[in-house]
C-alpha cells in the first residue's frame, strides 16, 4: 500500500512540474533518497527532512503527511470562487496562474 506521503509528494512533483533532480539542489538531499520517499518502499522521512521537502515546494509539512491541504484562516465566500476555478483552468493556465501569484508575493516583499 501506498504511503499518504509519497501519493502526496508525487502529486505536488508533478503539479508544480519539479524533477526529483530539482528538488534535491533544493533541499540539498540527495536524489537516491528522495527516490527513497517515492520508491515502492515509500519510506517517511524525518520530521527535519520533512520540514526541507515542504518549504522547498511550497506547501506544508502537514499537507504532505495526510494529503489534506490546511489554510490558516478560514477561507471567504471569495477564497473559495478562486478555487472552484482554479479547478476549471488547463495545466498550462495554472501554472501560469502560479507564476503571477509569485511575482504578486515578491512584489509585496519588496515593497515592505
Amino acid at each position: 500500500m501506498d504511503s499518504i506521503f509519497k501519493k502526496t509528494l508525487r502529486s505536488e512533483l508533478d503539479f508544480q512540474d519539479v524533477k526529483v533532480k530539482e528538488l534535491a539542489f533544493k533541499t540539498g538531499l540527495s536524489k537516491r533518497t528522495l527516490e527513497g520517499y517515492l520508491g515502492a518502499r515509500a519510506s517517511i522521512p524525518p520530521a527535519d527532512v520533512a520540514v526541507k521537502i515542504a518549504g522547498a515546494l511550497n506547501v506544508s509539512v502537514e499537507y504532505l503527511v495526510t494529503g489534506r491541504k490546511v489554510f490558516e484562516s478560514p477561507v471567504t465566500e471569495q477564497d473559495q470562487r478562486i478555487i472552484e476555478g482554479i479547478g476549471m483552468l488547463s495545466k498550462g493556465q495554472k501554472e501560469l496562474l502560479l507564476q503571477f501569484i509569485t511575482s504578486l508575493k515578491e512584489f509585496k516583499i519588496q515593497k515592505e
